[in-house]
């Protein structure tokens, strides 16, 4: 497989971005997945920044919504408008019309608007009015939110969370790469001078050829079983759903890809499963909180039996 142009993502990206090596892992792996991404952390963190720096990576149109509580459905999808000059009704384009779509503070909008996102990334279309639209691909959603502050936000319904493939946060920084950003952005801005690496009928071959990555038999009964094990777990009043475990494994080929390979190995497995499990969870009110499902998570990981085999296709 050739994997060089994902080597030559993160090189760009990282341009711009000081460390979160890993985040931008997961988030590569979002997108060959045919996925989307919540990046969940504290403002300030480079959230926006890292979204913007993916979008001028890839030679792809880019769009953004910036959430607010008066935002409507129609200021995200688009809305047919009575042109008197043409003398008939015209559909204008929404934001959501484009191939990186960075949803900026999404849990600030009403869940209203929020919903309208669902079609959009479930299904890779737009219905207004009636009239169903398809969005070109790729598609990509790359939203944010922050978890801690609570006023004038709406949290996100189950609906929404569970079209996420992962909900993923940025890295810390230690006290040398705070100075290498500090030393990077004192003269002048590396973002608007970052270029495009990748053309986007090269990311849909990538997304393709990540359909075609190797996944062993027993990988898969390990995955559904890691998946079940949620489903029963004391903590959680609803476990994962089938639509999780179908992203887990797509998740799991993704980040083969990542690391050069065209099999998965249970190490994938392990690196995506707090990303793409733990926000699919409904905890018991005495399990709610802090890092609970992340550790439910972690917790089954350890339970569950890992299977040893040779991986590679035979």
């Amino acid at each position: 497989m050739e994997l060089k142009i994902l080597d030559e993502l993160q090189d760009n990206i990282s341009k711009v971005m000081i460390g979160n090596k890993g985040t931008m892992k997961l988030i590569l792996t979002a997108l060959l997945a045919k996925g989307h991404v919540l990046l969940e952390d504290v403002p300030g963190t480079g959230k926006t920044v890292l979204a913007k720096s993916l979008a001028r990576s890839v030679d792809a149109q880019y769009g953004r919504v910036q959430f607010t509580p008066d935002l409507l459905p129609s200021d995200v999808t688009g809305l047919n408008y009575y042109d008197a000059k043409e003398g008939k009704f015209v559909f204008r384009k929404g934001p959501v019309f484009c191939n990186i779509l960075l949803a900026d503070e999404i849990n600030r909008a009403t869940p209203k608007t929020q919903s309208s996102l669902l079609e959009c990334m479930a299904e890779d279309q737009v219905t207004v009015d009636g009239v169903t639209r398809e969005l070109k691909e790729p598609f990509f959603v790359i939203a944010t939110q922050n978890p801690l502050e609570t006023l004038g936000t709406f949290p996100l319904p189950e609906a929404q969370m569970d079209r996420f493939l992962m909900r993923i946060s940025m890295e810390d920084m230690s006290q040398g790469q705070e100075l290498s950003m500090v030393e990077r952005y004192l003269i002048e801005e590396p973002l608007p001078l970052l270029t495009n690496v990748c053309e986007s009928g090269e990311l849909l071959k990538l997304q393709k050829l990540c359909r075609e990555v190797y996944v062993h038999r027993d990988l898969m009964k390990y995955m559904i079983e890691v998946v079940h094990a949620t489903r029963k777990h004391g903590r959680v009043i609803h476990g994962v759903s089938p639509r999780g475990t179908l992203a887990f494994v797509r998740a799991a080929q993704g980040f083969a890809m990542t690391q050069g390979r065209n099999y998965v190995v249970p190490e994938d497995i392990k690196d995506v499963a707090v990303p793409v499990l733990s926000h699919r969870l409904s905890l018991s009110a005495e399990a709610e909180g802090g890092k609970g499902d992340k550790k439910v998570i972690e917790e089954i990981l350890q339970s569950v039996k890992l299977p040893t085999e040779d991986w590679e296709r035979r």
